[in-house]
């Protein structure tokens, strides 16, 4: 039995962690702890979860903890993500795993001094559709890649209270959103891009609410970022362009909510879809199995380090500070 514990009492860890949790007969959620007291105590008892801790540390300490779920914001994900692996943990940290590259090589460093895993939740990459849209590109029936548009467009209005609007916490278009596309471009060619061009609108903050990047691979393949918090309508797509066709996804952050793929080959529309579960099932899944057996996961280790470092390149070349 694998037991979880929660730093945050965050409204992402219901579906992220705690119902897939309780989907399965080999994990359990046994603490989530708050910098308050009476804050974790509520969201135990909303959640049923038997043990709250009004502070990290306590929960740290607890030896029945196996693996911490970090769901704090971004400007905490180095510090916490480092004091659950040399208290003796595994970490599943939320995407971005951190404000920028050098915090993201001090987590892997501290993942790898220890002998713990650090794995970060880019939940859309277990479901079988990311495995789908590998095994197209690899099969040859598009022909060599040659383009590709990621987009992650979301209603996100301005408000100074909310941390994905406030830099010092992490805030902004691309580290909310735009980290998907760059996971989903990297992933599929393997290689590591040049930001060639980006822009991108800030908020009054100074965060960017809007950011649209045009990347290089080594290979030839060319590449548009796009991510917004400022769009009418939510939407995330990708679209692959080959030589001798297209694919066309849609939504693919999150399938079990509904997507579609369009494979055009010969002017020929094949539209399809995958099955699967929640996103987050999927993930857990692979994150017990790899504690168990060891194996690498698909969003660990040098990955972490260079989906960083690419956003790093993106804000500047658009001209935003480094976090």
């Amino acid at each position: 039995m694998l037991t979880i514990g929660i730093l945050g009492a965050a409204g992402i860890a219901p579906g992220a962690v705690i119902r897939p949790a309780r989907r399965r007969d080999d994990t359990v959620i046994g603490a989530v702890a708050s910098r308050s007291s009476e804050i974790a105590r509520t969201y135990a008892q909303v959640h049923g979860i038997p043990r709250s801790y009004g502070s990290y540390e306590e929960l740290l300490a607890d030896p029945s903890i196996g693996l911490v779920y970090v769901a704090l914001p971004p400007s905490e994900h180095a510090r916490w993500t480092i004091a659950a692996l040399e208290a003796g943990k595994d970490v599943l940290c939320e995407k971005p795993i951190a404000m920028n590259a050098a915090e993201a090589a001090a987590m892997v460093a501290a993942a790898e001094r220890t002998g713990h895993r650090l794995i970060e939740a880019f939940h859309d990459r277990y479901h079988p559709l990311s495995r789908h849209i590998d095994e197209v590109v690899a099969s040859g029936r598009l022909g060599a890649i040659r383009n590709l548009r990621a987009d992650f467009l979301v209603s996100i209005p301005f408000d100074p209270n909310s941390i994905r609007h406030v830099p010092e916490l992490g805030g902004g278009a691309l580290m909310d959103l735009g980290c998907y596309p760059v996971h989903w471009i990297r992933a599929l060619t393997g290689e590591e891009p040049t930001v060639v061009s980006a822009t991108g609108t800030p908020n009054p903050l100074g965060v960017d609410m809007t950011i649209e990047a045009h990347l290089a691979f080594p290979s030839g393949i060319t590449a548009v970022v796009t991510a917004s918090m400022a769009a009418e309508t939510n939407s995330n797509s990708l679209v692959i362009e080959g030589e001798l066709g297209t694919l066309e996804i849609d939504n693919p952050v999150f399938p079990s909510a509904g997507h579609s793929i369009i494979e055009t080959v010969d002017g020929i529309d094949r539209i399809s879809t995958v099955a699967g579960l929640m996103t987050y099932d999927h993930q857990l899944e692979a994150v017990v199995r790899a504690l168990a057996s060891g194996e690498p996961t698909l969003t660990e280790g040098a990955d972490i380090i260079a989906n960083a470092t690419v956003i790093d390149a993106i804000y500047a070349a658009a001209g935003f500070p480094t976090r």
